[in-house]
């Protein structure tokens, strides 16, 4: 049986051979996993043949074992690059049927899908245009290039430090093209529901009346007639106490928590409207230092273009506009399998799910037992060419000497044909 046993171990050895070999050509391919080769010995059945005196009969491939271990990650700085870090695959469609990969070297199509250089589509959670994540169900992830709607602006929040030594000034009534009129202003640009900007001014003159202010707005450029906004009151210790309207106003306040509220022409309807919008002044103060405005910031925002996004640890997949808004346009998620061995390799580097690996876990990356993503980062081949060039020469010497097994055995055949 000596020729069984040698071609059994030359077929072995050529197939570790084929292994190796497909490992060192990956070496370089993103999220692959090296294999390696199993082996069984084999036996004949025979009911007669004692325990004790089993000759084998050679060995066979058993599997190929594929090896899942991390593989490094190396930074790319592309944004649809994306690394696993940990357990998991990701999902893709290919033409409505589901496979998995690690490889995370993604782009978008012309129809802003996300996919891989195979056309297969990302899969994940879809978000609405508010941003807002559904997790039903996993979609193919695609990156509106629309604009982004306008905010209309409802509030301002400003801060201020109003300078206790200033003197009430003496010209009156206030001004805003008089800077005799009143002591500090600043300016801010709202939006209305179309976008459109208006520049809304805010005034602030020393009364007569101790520890109190006048505060005036205006809109528009140049500056409307001014609105009123009422008294603001400070106590001894310099702090913000209570803003008061003034009465028959059309501008209203909320004495408690500092705030004016008042209307400008809506911009989006030619005026026919009024937009109406709150000035909260909560951390002004009155101290004996320069005037000055220390913080103004306003609640819209004009249409936006996409400029770029980025990937969380946790897969959500945020878009960043002109207008410096940010939005969540999706979320990635992660497959786990119990038997990652299982799953049948498809080649193009995607496996496909069989019995054998169970059903997938389909969950976001950083829960229970599936890992996080990095973006701008791809996972390397997980293959140790120093390991897998020792393999070789093991391999290539288990070939000789199974070779040298058929020549033993002919030699044997010769010599008995020679008798």
């Amino acid at each position: 049986m000596s020729y069984q046993q040698a071609l059994s171990g030359l077929g072995a050895a050529s197939s570790d051979l084929d292994v190796i070999g497909n490992n060192i050509a990956n070496s370089n391919t993103v999220g692959f996993k090296s294999g390696q080769a199993q082996f069984a010995d084999m036996y004949a059945n025979s009911m007669s043949t004692a325990v004790n005196n089993q000759v084998g009969i050679g060995t066979r491939l058993a599997e190929v074992q594929q090896q899942f271990s991390q593989g490094t990650i190396t930074t790319t700085n592309q944004a649809l690059d994306v690394a696993i870090n940990g357990n998991g695959f990701y999902q893709l469609s290919n033409n409505g049927s589901t496979v998995y990969s690690r490889n995370g070297v993604f782009h978008l199509d012309n129809q802003g899908r996300i996919v891989n250089s195979s056309g297969l589509q990302l899969m994940g959670y879809a978000a609405n245009s508010n941003g807002v994540v559904n997790s039903a169900s996993t979609v193919p992830l695609t990156v509106p290039t629309s604009n982004v709607a306008p905010i209309a602006t409802k509030n301002i929040t400003a801060s201020f430090n109003l300078n206790s030594q200033d003197t009430a000034p003496t010209a009156t009534p206030f001004n805003p093209s008089d800077s005799t009129t009143f002591n500090t202003s600043t300016s801010v640009n709202v939006y209305d529901s179309l976008g459109g900007t208006q520049q809304v001014s805010v005034y602030f003159a020393k009364s007569s009346t101790a520890n109190q202010w006048e505060a005036y707005a205006t809109y528009g450029n140049p500056a409307s007639s001014p609105i009123n906004l009422g008294a603001m009151t400070f106590n001894s210790s310099g702090t913000l106490t209570s803003t008061t309207a003034p009465t028959g106003s059309t501008t209203s306040s909320s004495p408690a928590s500092g705030q004016f509220s008042f209307s400008i022409p809506n911009g989006a309807d030619g005026g026919a409207t009024k937009q109406a919008l709150t000035i909260n002044l909560n951390g002004t103060t009155q101290y004996g230092a320069k005037d000055g405005v220390t913080n103004i910031v306003q609640d819209g925002n004009t249409t936006g273009e996409l400029t770029g996004f980025t990937v969380g640890s946790d897969g959500t997949l945020t878009g960043n506009y002109s207008n410096g808004n940010t939005r969540s346009l999706g979320q990635i998620v992660l497959a786990n399998f119990n038997n990652q061995n299982g799953l049948q390799d498809l080649g193009g580097n995607v496996y496909g799910q069989t019995a054998a690996s169970g059903a997938p876990q389909v969950s976001v990356p950083g829960s229970t037992n599936h890992g996080t993503l990095q973006g701008g980062a791809v996972e390397d081949s997980n293959v140790d060419l120093t390991s897998e060039l020792v393999n070789l020469i093991t391999a290539q010497r288990n070939y000789q000497a199974n070779a040298q097994t058929v020549k033993t055995q002919q030699a044997v055949d010769q010599t008995i044909i020679n008798l």
